[in-house]
């Protein structure tokens, strides 16, 4: 099961959340002139950045990401999380809006409900 949100999804929230409110970040370093695979780091961007900075790191990336917590944290309160009795799919259920999609993981579930309210104006 996914833990943080995508590469993808993760530069698109940036652009709608708070980056504080990203309790993680994808990262990836320069190692001599190799740029290593992205990874997530499980410490908030500014953290990570900052103890980046601190080491003098010198190239590298970095993104926020968002866990399922997280995403819960910016959703409205009294949104819920669904997993269907018949598979493993999941379906996010807030006060505000619906969509009556269902998905492989909870994260995706959030991430479009999310999308959806920033579409609408109501996140």
């Amino acid at each position: 099961m996914k833990s943080y949100t995508d590469l993808e999804q993760s530069k698109k929230l940036a652009e709608i959340l708070p980056l504080e409110s990203a309790d993680a970040c994808w990262t990836n370093h320069l190692f001599n002139s190799f740029l290593s695979s992205w990874r997530v780091e499980s410490t908030p961007l500014q953290e990570y950045k900052s103890l980046l900075d601190r080491f003098v790191v010198k190239g590298y990336l970095i993104e926020p990401t968002w866990s399922l917590a997280a995403l819960l944290d910016v959703l409205p309160q009294g949104t819920r999380i669904l997993k269907s009795s018949i598979n493993d799919t999941y379906h996010c259920d807030c006060p505000k809006e619906n969509i009556d999609k269902w998905f492989d993981n909870p994260i995706d579930a959030c991430y479009r409900m999310i999308l959806k309210l920033h579409e609408l104006k109501m996140l």
